[in-house]
């Protein structure tokens, strides 16, 4: 890709207007003032994006084709796909866990991906995308929801809590789903929006990169627009805090063995873990499913306090921990994920099987309202008054 042109972009974060000189192919340019990175120049971005989405979609299909897992104990054998495993949660009326697993596995990686190649395989060809503005917005709205990586470490997870009591094979469709994993990632890492518009500029002149919006954020904190976003966060943050607590109290799997239930809650689980000496996994499943939560919602209710009370005080240490809580928010799905793969390889009966808890769909709601709670939120109301202090 030649150097991009010299241009005036906004920070998404905290709203200053950045002249970008020009810039070549592995360079990236940062905001001076929070840090934020405002555009990375890949080298040969198009061709590469449109490599690794169709290498993504080869590989998804695979995935689904073929035997995914096996689980053997005392004789009883089970072999299950990835298709197979929604059906049972589906026969066993754990519709909501099913829905989960569709949308994470398939519709937003397939979502994505048919955008990707809809955007970016016209490019290659020096043509204009169709529905151009209308597919990026949906783009980059769904990217903050991948979680492909994250069933796949929720899948690790699971193996690694019964491999002590029962023999487990990955089948094809396993490492088809890992290569999956990677390319997908490999994709939504060489996408900068700056440079997407850069290049849909160039074969469309009445293209507006001003009507890309990335997010339900406003460029533009006014006072009504402040309330707004401060009154939706508090909303969102009280009752994530809310249906935290019964995640936490509320079994989030049961396991019947030889027809005796075992209930079991998150931190059960996690000191069953370091009881069986898996310390790593116990570490692990203890972060993402209990210290970033709460500190998640701790540092969330402290940022939307300072923005309410128009502190001026550390901007830039408060705007990198927003950012630091709006990245591993989604980690925090990895136990949900556990369950769903429990439950859908050990149906054994009453010989041994796992059955979800309440729990599972707290948590479930918790992390997706803390997740909205971000989204919600403006970071540039951390900027967007004079300063009276030094940051």
């Amino acid at each position: 890709m030649t150097a991009l042109k010299e241009t005036i972009i906004k920070c998404h974060e905290c709203a200053l207007s950045v002249r970008l000189p020009f810039i070549a192919e592995g360079q990236k340019a940062i905001c001076p003032r929070c840090g934020y990175l405002l555009t990375a120049i890949h080298c040969n971005a198009v061709n590469r994006v449109l490599s690794f989405s169709f290498s993504a979609l080869i590989f998804l299909i695979l995935s689904i084709s073929f035997e995914f897992l096996s689980f053997n104990t005392k004789g009883l054998e089970r072999h299950i796909d990835i298709i197979d495993s929604i059906n049972i949660l589906i026969v066993n009326d754990y519709i909501i866990l099913a829905i989960l697993q569709i949308i994470a596995v398939l519709v937003l990686p397939l979502s994505m991906l048919f955008i990707l190649i809809a955007l970016y395989l016209p490019l290659s060809r020096g043509q204009c995308p169709k529905h151009q503005q209308r597919l990026m917005r949906y783009l980059f709205r769904l990217m903050p929801w991948s979680m492909v990586e994250i069933f796949l470490i929720g899948t690790l997870i699971s193996l690694i809590k019964i491999i002590s009591m029962a023999n487990i094979g990955l089948g094809p469709s396993f490492y088809c789903f890992v290569l999956f994993s990677l390319t997908l990632t490999a994709a939504l890492l060489h996408i900068d929006k700056q440079q997407l518009t850069t290049h849909i500029s160039r074969v469309d002149t009445n293209f507006d990169p001003n009507k890309i919006s990335i997010s339900t954020k406003k460029p533009d904190a006014t006072h009504h627009k402040k309330d707004a976003s401060v009154q939706y966060t508090w909303a969102l943050l009280i009752t994530a805090i809310m249906v935290y607590i019964p995640a936490n109290l509320l079994p989030i799997m049961n396991t019947r063995f030889l027809g005796d239930d075992e209930p079991s809650t998150i931190l059960g689980g996690i000191y069953l873990l370091w009881q069986l000496g898996s310390y790593p996994i116990a570490i692990v499943i203890f972060i993402a499913s209990v210290a970033v939560p709460i500190a998640k919602i701790i540092a969330m209710c402290f940022l939307n306090y300072s923005v309410q009370q128009q502190s001026q005080r550390f901007r830039l240490a408060r705007t990198k921990l927003y950012r630091a809580t709006e990245l591993v928010g989604r980690w925090s799905m990895v136990d949900v994920f556990v369950v769903i793969i429990l439950v859908s390889l050990i149906q054994l009966g009453n010989t041994m099987s796992v059955y979800p808890g309440a729990a599972v769909l707290a948590f479930s709601g918790m992390v997706i309202l803390t997740m909205l709670a971000a989204m919600s939120f403006n970071p540039q109301l951390i900027w967007n008054q004079q300063d009276k202090y030094d940051d």
